[in-house]
């Protein structure tokens, strides 16, 4: 089912203008690889700045949940730090857990009246997690989220890679 309000590109998220883009975070949220390393390279100090702040406050974020920083020198003006699940063959909650990271990044761009946002391909690096069963997780939440939600007006998947690109072309 295509969806007016989801798009789908391929390229680089720190280049996205948008509202607010999403960082797959580590629990620490103090950057590290990937997509995360890349978010924080090109926002800045401002970005890293509030996520010590955040984590003194609060301890970092859990698996599943999110946080909001500015997007520093981003495009975008918002970053929604998320952290997804490491893959252990399925058998810890992590399918649960990765539509969590998708819904509260959405839920708190709706919480700050954003409109537009981009999502990575959550956990699908480092944290191992199929890449096919990670994007239909993906998008039944996005397309859920978007059906019961007006303040979000568009979800942008952003691919970096072909593989990945080419999956969501075949779900979407």
């Amino acid at each position: 089912m295509v969806n007016e309000r989801i798009k789908l590109i391929q390229g680089d998220i720190t280049k996205v203008n948008a509202d607010a883009i999403v960082n797959a975070a580590n629990t620490s949220l103090l950057g590290g690889g990937g997509v995360d390393g890349a978010i924080h390279r090109a926002g800045g100090k401002a970005i890293l700045e509030e996520c010590i702040q955040i984590r003194n406050r609060q301890g970092g974020c859990k698996t599943g949940e999110a946080v909001i920083t500015t997007g520093g020198n981003l495009p975008a003006k918002y970053v929604i730090h998320t952290v997804g699940p490491v893959y252990n063959n399925g058998s810890k909650g992590e399918d649960g857990l990765l539509a969590s990271a998708y819904l509260n990044s959405l839920k708190l761009a709706a919480e700050n009246h954003l409109e537009t946002i981009a999502f990575p391909n959550i956990s699908t690096g480092i944290y191992h997690f199929p890449k096919t069963k990670a994007a239909a997780i993906a998008i039944k939440t996005v397309q859920d989220f978007l059906a019961e939600n007006g303040t979000v007006k568009q979800v942008i998947f952003v691919c970096f890679d072909d593989e990945n690109c080419g999956i969501y072309k075949g779900m979407l």
